[in-house]
């Protein structure tokens, strides 16, 4: 004989949905851009903060068309003359004390760089596979510690290989060392330099930047900002996530403040699944700020909706 109570049901879900959404609520979804200040403190204390499910190591900014690629960290240390080694501790840290992906991030506004070749793209990748990923280098900017993936900012240039640039990169990925890939467009779409190589679906996060450009957020042009997201989520993507600047000074436009993100921006966004959190620029504004601590316990993506949805059948028989 089945013993239903109508409460049971509604009482299994209620303690089903506090335990997801409390699981998932202590895992942050913010995406962060560390390196290109000196005052933004150490790679390890980003981490540290619980803020961040990835830092965005900034950038390779020379590399291909025959030059000899080099990495500027600004204030921090010179990655050319081995004065950045010290950071794969830092780098291991973050990954195994607070479990953050850290990846190395390709090009940034100011820099030389582009891919002259499908060849060219392959050796860059073979580069970076060994300096920075789980290859083997005499010469590691960063040291031994191997980082989790690769960020193509990429904002000048060519606009040509950077699709067979991800291809070769993938192409390392292991089961036991996966090789994750992120892209940060620019929001109108389709991206001028990336577009190609977002289209072979390898990115497995997609850090949209939704600022200084007419997509960006606006109480007036919130109906635009939507169509573009939109656009975006339907894409051959995994992940997509809002890229936002992290203080009024950080961008020319585009700033909104954490308020309006919570009240009127999350509410169109986190309606699609590719939803997968935000983007900052930068930690150093983060840290002048103060925005990420403001937004962290609201920016990820919602499950309570279709964890309700769920029918609970009774299961209790005598």
């Amino acid at each position: 004989m089945a013993i239903r109570s109508p409460a049971l049901p509604l009482l299994l879900a209620a303690c089903l949905l506090l335990a997801l959404t409390g699981g998932l609520r202590a895992e942050p979804c913010i995406a962060v851009y560390w390196g290109q200040n000196g005052f933004e403190g150490g790679l390890r204390e980003a981490c540290a903060t619980g803020n961040y499910k990835y830092v965005l190591v900034a950038f390779l900014n020379q590399f291909g068309n025959g030059q000899v690629p080099q990495m500027n960290l600004a204030g921090h240390c010179d990655p050319n003359s081995g004065g950045c080694t010290f950071l794969s501790n830092d780098i291991i840290s973050c990954q195994r004390d607070y479990n953050v992906k850290v990846m190395l991030s390709l090009g940034g506004a100011v820099g030389s760089y582009r891919l002259v070749s499908k060849e060219e793209a392959r050796e860059v990748a073979h580069y970076i596979y060994n300096s920075f990923l789980g290859g083997a280098s005499s010469n590691r900017p960063l040291g031994n510690a191997v980082l989790d993936g690769v960020d193509f900012d990429i904002e000048g240039g060519s606009r040509d290989h950077w699709d067979d640039l991800a291809r070769y990169l993938k192409a390392y990925s292991t089961p036991e060392q996966k090789v994750h890939l992120s892209a940060a467009p620019q929001c109108p779409m389709p991206d001028y330099f990336l577009q190609p190589a977002i289209d072979t679906g390898l990115f497995d996060y997609m850090f949209v930047q939704f600022y200084n450009n007419y997509c960006q957020y606006s109480s007036g042009n919130a109906v635009t900002f939507e169509q573009i997201w939109n656009q975006w989520v339907s894409a051959n993507v995994s992940k997509v996530f809002l890229g936002l600047p992290a203080s009024p000074q950080a961008a020319g436009s585009g700033f909104v403040t954490p308020d309006e993100l919570i009240d009127s921006v999350l509410p169109i966004v986190k309606r699609s699944e590719k939803y997968g959190g935000i983007m900052l620029w930068s930690r150093y504004h983060d840290v002048i700020y103060g925005f990420s601590p403001q937004v962290k316990n609201h920016v990820c993506p919602d499950r309570s909706a279709s964890l309700l949805s769920l029918r609970v059948r009774p299961f209790m028989k005598l």
